[in-house]
């Protein structure tokens, strides 16, 4: 008699359980439904799942604000850009009215004469050229070291040698120049010898003397940029996603394979970012190139022989002796080179924004 409502309430054969289970079902739904229901106030919609007003309003302001902070930002460098432009036109026009020569064309650089000739044709060729040839040197060995830093050397000395690396960045220029003045243009001097002996019969190989040149130049250079590029490049290969690397391996191809087929293509528009933020870095370096170049004014493509100059380091030199209209021409000579660095941040940011659109118009 006692066991018949256990067995019924937890495991009989009958239907009690079920009977059971339904009145107990039909009790909590009756009591439910007669339970008063209180009328919704404001302060029930404070929590953060209830989506109230004010927690919304709050959210929304909060987002206006910081548009209006990022809007503000944005306008203040394009504003600041305008007006360091502005500035550089102003202080180069009367200089420019006063030269007898053509300043595009000119190789040579007199300002302080009567009447006054100068030309900024050999000043940006030695820009360009030591730029190019420091990315060409830098570039491989940055990519290099990123590969090898995020694909295969292991984690704890991969995250160790990119400390190292990023602390290369912090190195004044100046201690690479005194560096490649004194250290340096020995062993670049009997490279150059080297180069001339055995591959004299190209043009940009041609005889000394050797000491500073385009050559030391570029080479100081690139040891300045390497870190920027390996840096980015670095993080940028660390952002490939995982399943396209898996994928790649899983259908057999070696670890060089996947890198190729799956790394290197994600980081493109990365890696093209990197290498001209170093190109930028590089082309408007000025302590290191005027401690390393010459500070000659002519076209040449020989980059062994002593000689060379860019408009960063011909400002450095001759700031201190220059004179009013002196002075102009450098400031013209600035101008072109912020010219040019601006035509450099501009091409990238189409190259890549263009990447970026051929990517996802295939995917």
């Amino acid at each position: 008699m006692g066991e018949t409502p256990h067995r019924s309430a937890h495991a009989g054969t009958g239907g009690h359980p079920v009977t059971l289970g339904h009145e107990r079902s039909a009790g909590a739904s009756a009591r439910v439904a007669e339970a008063p229901v209180s009328p919704r106030t404001p302060d029930d919609d404070r929590g953060l799942g209830g989506g109230g007003g004010l927690p919304r309003a709050r959210a929304f302001g909060a987002e206006r604000a910081f548009r209006g902070v990022t809007l503000a930002a944005g306008v203040a460098v394009l504003v600041i850009i305008a007006a360091i432009a502005v500035f550089l036109i102003a202080k180069a026009v009367p200089a420019l009215r006063a030269n007898s020569a053509n300043f595009w064309t000119f190789e040579g650089w007199f300002p302080n004469d009567d009447p006054p000739t100068f030309g900024i044709g050999a000043l940006a060729f030695g820009t360009v050229l030591t730029a190019l040839l420091a990315l060409l040197v830098a570039v491989p060995v940055a990519l290099g070291i990123a590969l090898y830093l995020s694909h295969y050397a292991p984690r704890r000395l991969g995250t160790a040698l990119g400390f190292v690396i990023d602390l290369l960045a912090a190195v004044p220029s100046v201690v690479f120049g005194l560096w490649g003045r004194d250290y340096l243009v020995g062993p670049v001097a009997d490279l150059s010898a080297w180069l001339n002996r055995y591959f004299g019969w190209i043009p940009i190989f041609g005889d000394g003397p050797y000491g500073n040149s385009i050559l030391l130049g570029s080479l100081v250079l690139a040891i300045m940029v390497l870190p920027i590029i390996t840096s980015l490049s670095r993080e940028v290969f660390l952002q490939t996603p995982t399943a396209n690397e898996e994928a790649a391996l899983a259908l057999g191809a070696t670890r060089w394979e996947m890198l190729r087929t799956a790394v290197l293509p994600y980081g493109r528009p990365g890696i093209i970012a990197a290498v001209m933020l170093g190109l930028g870095r590089a082309l408007g370096e000025t302590i290191a190139l005027a401690l390393t170049l010459g500070s000659t004014y002519a076209i040449s493509f020989n980059i062994l022989a002593n000689g060379g100059n860019s408009i960063a380091a011909n400002i450095a030199n001759r700031f201190a002796e220059a004179n009013e209209t002196g002075r102009g021409a450098l400031i013209a000579s600035g101008l072109v080179l912020f010219a040019i660095t601006l035509v450099v941040n501009i091409t990238a940011r189409a190259i890549i924004y263009r990447r970026r659109e051929f990517t996802e118009s295939a995917a």
